[in-house]
């Protein structure tokens, strides 16, 4: 039998110990997020380039007329700012005084900090914590202890939070809202797995979480201080045994995937429609992200693009060395001293065959053959990069003085700013990168969902409350 949830105390009020994912480039927004806390839960705004809006209230298209990349950099991070504010007052108006309204940011992202301070600055009042991960955010909570609000930082490991604590967060103690522990195998976009974890050998989460939990008690940290079990949470009754635990202390449940599949969720019809499809392993845990963070998404026919190009691939040297005898005489043009192995040769002759004529260079000294027009795009969105992030293996910007990461921009990666504005805002579902988490095959099985439901913001929180 479901135990059923208790409300906890969070930023000074009573809520549901539920909390909306934060997903980036306007799939969670002021309607979604409102919602979320209007039914009594923590709503989270994205404020990841979030959408800003005219004075008639239609979307401000985020069109970048700088020459340079920095420039563009300084665009971008005029409409991040000024789109989170606009999601957060709405989301205020609708949540009408009950839940909380949070907003989620990645570390990551480029100006995070400038963002943030951009955006705390302008909705004082109004926002009640900071979610926070992709990277190590050390300098979350004294951003947050500035504007007096908590801060969540996402971690996916006991390990991971240590380092945070015991380099920061330890003297910004009183403002730690919750600490959210995201499943690398099983949450939707950016995960935090590490290069001593395996992608292929997932790991149960409750040890996972009661070392987190263990971290924090050495840190004199109260288990009234939730962990939030974020990744793989879609029925609570499932969780049964993780609430009113006292080896977890105070647990919450983040749920980023099926708020995806509502009435007040951005994301395009097509997109709602496509979820409803998706069979298990449909979902597929990547390393294509220009991060350089695994990152789960659904395997489609962009995904499946990025994987065969990554397949189109050989190692080469600049001198003939050990196998490596024979000279490279498709897709380099009149470039010389390309030698590779003889089977590799082989290959190379056989996609050029198929039409993809061009070599291109990787950062690892290999070459991926791909077609004149996919060469085009990728140099066109290499061109046109405007800093999202910090560091872009893709266009190989960084956010510092140089505005590079000092090395070769990446074939084999993608713009992610691209395809996560494009699929947003009514873009083919087909063609882009479409965030998810690994439990979302569950849409077509789940009994609710049947005859193609699509349930409101609040009668999903009911349904979550009842352990279904």
């Amino acid at each position: 039998m479901f135990k059923g949830l208790k409300p906890i105390q969070y930023a000074g009020r009573e809520v549901w110990p539920l909390i909306e994912g934060g997903k980036g480039v306007s799939a969670t927004n002021h309607m979604s997020s409102g919602a979320w806390a209007a039914a009594g839960g923590i709503g989270t705004v994205s404020a990841v380039n979030a959408d800003s809006y005219d004075p008639e209230g239609r979307i401000v298209p985020q069109v970048y007329r700088e020459m340079t990349r920095r420039g563009r950099h300084e665009e971008l991070i005029n409409y991040a700012v000024d789109g989170a504010v606009a999601q957060v007052k709405r989301a205020y108006e609708i949540a009408s005084g009950r839940g909380a309204i949070n907003i989620n940011v990645l570390w990551e992202m480029g100006g995070a900090q400038r963002v943030l301070h951009g955006v705390l600055e302008r909705t004082k009042g109004l926002v009640s914590g900071v979610t926070c991960g992709a990277g190590m955010p050390y300098k979350l909570s004294e951003i947050a202890a500035q504007y007096g609000v908590n801060y969540l930082p996402i971690v996916s490991s006991g390990r991971a939070f240590r380092a945070l604590w015991k380099r920061a967060y330890s003297k910004v103690a009183d403002l730690l809202g919750a600490v959210v522990y995201e499943d690398p195998w099983l949450a939707g976009g950016h995960n935090g797995l590490s290069n001593a974890e395996d992608p292929r050998a997932p790991q149960p989460p409750y040890p996972r979480v009661k070392e987190l939990r263990d971290v924090m008690r050495e840190g004199g940290i109260s288990d009234d201080v939730p962990i939030i079990m974020a990744g793989g949470v879609w029925r609570l009754d499932e969780w049964n045994d993780w609430i009113d635990n006292p080896e977890l202390g105070q647990i919450a449940f983040q749920f980023g995937t099926r708020p995806l599949l509502t009435q007040e969720s951005p994301i395009p019809p097509d997109w709602k429609s496509r979820l409803m499809t998706l069979e298990e392993g449909d979902i597929l845990l990547h390393r294509f992200s220009p991060t350089g963070f695994y990152s789960s998404a659904v395997r489609n026919p962009f995904l499946r693009n990025l994987e065969a190009r990554s397949h189109r691939q050989i190692a080469f040297t600049k001198e003939e060395i050990g196998d490596h005898q024979f000279a490279l005489d498709v897709g380099v043009g009149t470039r010389k001293n390309f030698y590779v192995t003889k089977g590799d040769l082989q290959h190379a002759r056989e996609w050029h065959a198929a039409g993809f004529t061009e070599a291109m260079k990787t950062p690892d000294d290999t070459l991926v053959f791909v077609t004149k027009e996919e060469m085009a795009v990728i140099r066109k969105d290499q061109a046109d990069c405007m800093g999202c992030l910090s560091q872009c293996a893709f266009s190989s910007w960084a956010d510092n003085e140089k505005n590079t990461t000092g090395r070769l921009a990446d074939p084999r990666s993608f713009c992610i700013q691209k395809t996560l504005q494009d699929i947003a805002h009514g873009g083919p579902v087909e063609e882009n990168l479409m965030f998810a988490g690994h439990a979302a095959f569950r849409f077509k099985q789940d009994p609710f969902y049947s005859n193609g439901f699509v349930p409101t913001v609040k009668q999903l929180v009911d349904r979550i409350l009842t352990g279904a």
